[in-house]
């Protein structure tokens, strides 16, 4: 038999043998594997290169061609400039037009973004492991998407829209059981998985199931938050979102005039310069913007839904948040402005660290992205954007965003909300209504906020 594939014995080796310190070394099979043979074998897996990574299909290009006619005499590199301002400019102009639109369309709007950055990312990992052959991977994967979503928007309904549930005894039953409800839907898609699993691809399903839950995570559960942040107030939405989109595009300017340091080898294409120039762009915004924001009712009151109108309203006393103030500027800056004091509003004082965060920390979304991107060898998540790529290349920085906000309204700014503690109180039943009336009149009283002969 020849020696191809037989274990090669260690240094140094038996006497007449020849020992070459580059030959890999293996033991024979009878011996036992030690921790360090493991973890040379870990090694080993981790240094191989990636040309085993199954290749994605490349997307094609879906520039209209009015567009490429008119472009066609341009570089590859002004081409793709004036093809990702195009855009840039029709996204935000539909952007805004929605925002004119209401509360409800942009909710509408944030659902059809999740839908297709789950899409996105599901469509790869179905052809990156040749997922053509799994029984119901498909139909799963969007049962579960279903499911998490039927349970996130359940609790946004039972928050938000107590007074409308009580009017419908369907609702009512809904709402009360809802968490039971969306548990029993999981455990049917859980115990769908188990029976379709077959012997010869047990380990691509649950990379798949593994995929698709890992994909629910980033989608739902960030758009979840987005929604919550919308229902704080529109300016709790639209700041964030706007900074981050600012960070984008003026880190792009930057770094297409004067980007010369590169930033990350994840992305060869960012520069310090984009970086730098980006960040103090989308601070500056940020201030400016939510000064613009902070003098319309519109923008600053929490979203809420009247049941007598069937309609979302945004009409309240502003808070303090949203009232201008006296503030004294740094004697540092005295000299320069000229200025003693400066009205402003406090919340531009959190536009500051929400900016931050969107050009210090948001891109790092990106960079996640595009690592995510390198390992399956893919330029873009789709070609649904012509010159931007899919609609999660536009959207991964925002995700993470979006969870910072959510985090830092809860830590620094959400106080008790009474309409939520009212519409607990409404259904309650009228013995636990009157015990809790009597409760709280004895404590305002002992407070002399009741006069004492209101008491009996």
């Amino acid at each position: 038999m020849g020696s191809e594939g037989r274990a090669q014995p260690p240094c140094p080796p038996p006497a007449g043998q020849h020992c070459d310190p580059k030959r890999p070394q293996t033991r024979p099979p009878s011996s036992p594997i030690s921790e360090v043979d493991l973890d040379e074998g870990l090694v080993d897996l981790d240094l191989r290169n990636d040309s085993d990574t199954p290749d994605v299909p490349p997307p094609t290009d879906s520039t209209p061609e009015i567009l490429k006619r008119a472009l066609s005499g341009l570089s590859a590199r002004w081409k793709n400039w004036w093809i990702r301002g195009i855009l840039s400019l029709a996204m935000i102009s539909m952007f805004f037009l929605i925002i004119y639109m209401g509360s409800f369309m942009l909710m509408l709007l944030v659902l059809g973004i999740q839908v297709k950055c789950f899409h996105e990312i599901i469509t790869i990992g179905y052809r990156v492991y040749h997922s053509y052959d799994l029984p119901w991977f498909r139909s799963l994967s969007w049962y579960f998407l279903l499911c998490v979503n039927y349970f996130f928007y359940g609790e946004t309904v039972a928050d938000y829209f107590g007074t409308f549930v009580q009017r419908r005894e369907q609702l009512q039953f809904l709402i009360r059981y809802h968490r039971f409800i969306s548990f029993a839907l999981y455990l049917a898609g859980f115990c769908m998985f188990v029976l379709s699993l077959v012997k010869k691809h047990y380990r691509l399903q649950f990379y798949m199931f593994a995929w698709t839950h890992v994909t629910l995570l980033i989608t739902v559960t960030q758009s979840h938050l987005v929604i919550q942040n919308l229902f704080e107030g529109m300016i709790w939405f639209l700041v964030p979102i706007s900074s981050v989109i600012c960070n984008d595009i003026a880190a792009y300017i930057f770094g297409f005039f004067f980007g010369r340091t590169p930033l990350i080898k994840l992305s060869p294409k960012k520069t310090w310069e984009g970086f730098i120039g980006g960040g103090v762009s989308t601070v500056l915004f940020g201030f400016v913007f939510s000064y613009f924001l902070a003098q319309y009712q519109y923008f600053v009151c929490p979203v809420e839904y009247n049941s007598e109108t069937n309609r979302f309203v945004t009409e309240c006393e502003p808070s303090e948040l949203f009232q201008l103030k006296k503030y004294s500027v740094p004697l540092l800056l005295q000299a320069v402005l000229g200025w003693e004091t400066v009205n402003m509003y406090p919340f531009q004082m959190h536009s500051i660290a929400l900016s931050t965060f969107a050009s210090l920390i948001g891109p790092f979304g990106g960079f996640f992205a595009s690592g995510f991107k390198r390992a399956f060898k893919i330029k873009d998540f789709a070609d649904t954007i012509p010159g931007h790529g899919g609609i999660m290349d536009r959207f991964d920085c925002q995700y993470l965003m979006a969870t910072f906000v959510h985090v830092y309204i809860t830590s620094f700014i959400r106080g008790p909300n009474p309409s939520k503690v009212l519409k607990q109180l409404l259904v309650l039943q009228p013995e636990q209504q009157l015990n809790v009336y009597r409760t709280l009149k004895s404590h305002l009283v002992e407070k002399g906020i009741l006069q004492p002969s209101l008491r009996g």
